[in-house]
């Protein structure tokens, strides 16, 4: 698991490429939030953007509030 800090800001990272992805349509644009989904899925041990950003909350300072964990379980 990545450090609480480094998953605050891919989050940050995510969700700013994510709102400009209508603005922003270079390749160079998608292909950084392509990176940033991957590294988010990776550093979190998960497969998809939104259990990474699930499990990347949980895990970062001011996650954000009351959680489910259920789509954090392994099963």
């Amino acid at each position: 698991m990545a450090h609480p800090a480094v998953l605050r800001d891919l989050i940050d990272e995510y969700e700013a490429l994510a709102a400009g992805a209508d603005k922003a349509n270079s390749a160079q644009a998608r292909q950084r939030l392509d990176d940033v989904t991957y590294t988010l899925c990776v550093s979190t041990g998960t497969r998809d953007i939104d259990a990474a950003l699930a499990a990347a909350r949980h895990q970062s300072p001011g996650g954000g509030g009351p959680l489910d964990d259920s789509v954090l379980s392994s099963s």
